[in-house]
């Protein structure tokens, strides 16, 4: 909380950031200003948890804000926030980081997030099978988390680009075989936490944020927190569908629908589950001149995304569509030429 200017929560309601308000509130802090968004729901998926989030700024006290924004709005920021990843960032909830600091940052230049603490305290749900992982759990973690396997990864690329090896798999395989974590769940958070941690959403809020001028902390990866973390019995961490340490401490200072809610994530339904205007956008960059000369992804699979749009989705329930239109629409947006 030290700063030169006032420090807010970005509160989306879910344990973790819930749970740093709490913590502040506790500490003594009043008036903490809290800030969540919402997205305009798409295809069936509601884009907004405000009713967790308006629980625990009622319980604190914060002064709330909260903002609702419509499709037309998402798609009009898509070419910003695209402009503003520093490489590409195929998670849609970049674009809602990416409009909430919008926002945000007209009030507040600092705030603290929940980033950090689902791969620190097992809360993923990737992370379970493995109390009953066989070996040491490199394949559960091929299984459990990989996108897609080696062999679907070709058929996506023209030949030019394909690697014969999987370098994905030998890597994590080389990862799990290091010494100094005792259990198969150790091993993946060891991963998460020094590897896909950094160079996925901490790097991907790092840069949806600093597009605004706004600073996120991130109190769930203070180094200390995270070796204690890092000592404490996977069963623990495992506990309660998963997180349960952070659960147990919730308990005592947050509203039982928060604690107990299912694990979220931050909903983008329009980037989600492609329809509409979004749709179209990727339709359009994917069959574009720019794409067809650059010859890196395969037509035809291509073509096989855009035939039924809904259809093909990842082990993590993704887009494969938006994955691969994602791609493109960086590349032509930082004006990468073709091969």
């Amino acid at each position: 909380m030290v700063a030169d200017v006032p420090v807010g929560v970005l509160l989306s309601g879910g344990l973790d950031s819930s749970l740093i308000v709490a913590l502040l509130a506790g500490a003594g802090q009043r008036a903490l200003k809290t800030f969540s968004v919402g997205l305009e729901s798409s295809a069936g998926r509601e884009g907004d948890e405000f009713r967790f989030s308006d629980a625990v700024a009622r319980r604190y006290a914060t002064d709330h804000t909260r903002w609702s924004i419509p499709t037309s709005e998402v798609v009009g920021a898509l070419p910003g926030a695209i402009r503003a990843m520093s490489e590409p960032m195929v998670s849609h909830d970049a674009v809602a980081f990416y409009l909430l600091s919008r926002e945000v940052a007209r009030s507040c230049k600092v705030v603290q997030c929940g980033q950090g603490a689902d791969e620190v305290f097992a809360g993923y749900s990737w992370y379970p099978p493995f109390q009953d992982a066989a070996g040491l759990g490199d394949d559960t973690y091929a299984r459990e988390f990989f996108d897609r396997p080696h062999e679907e990864m070709a058929e996506l690329l023209e030949t030019a680009h394909r690697c014969d090896e999987d370098v994905s798999r030998a890597f994590v395989a080389d990862h799990f075989a290091r010494p100094g974590a005792a259990t198969a769940l150790d091993r993946a958070l060891r991963l998460d936490t020094q590897v896909m941690l950094v160079d996925d959403p901490v790097k991907r809020v790092d840069n949806m944020t600093m597009a605004w001028g706004l600073e996120a902390r991130t109190p769930f990866l203070d180094h200390e927190l995270v070796e204690l973390a890092a000592a404490c019995p996977p069963e623990l961490k495992l506990a309660d569908g998963g997180k349960g340490v952070l659960k147990a401490a919730g308990r005592s200072v947050l509203p039982a629908e928060v604690v107990d809610r299912p694990k979220g994530y931050f909903p983008v339904p329009a980037l989600s589950h492609l329809a509409g205007e979004p749709l179209e956008l990727v339709g359009d960059a994917l069959t574009s001149r720019a794409a067809r000369e650059r010859r890196l992804l395969h037509r035809d699979h291509v073509e096989l995304l855009l035939s039924d749009p809904g259809a093909h989705r990842t082990t993590l329930d993704a887009s494969k569509l938006w994955q691969v239109g994602l791609l493109e629409l960086w590349l032509q947006t930082h004006e990468v030429g073709s091969s």
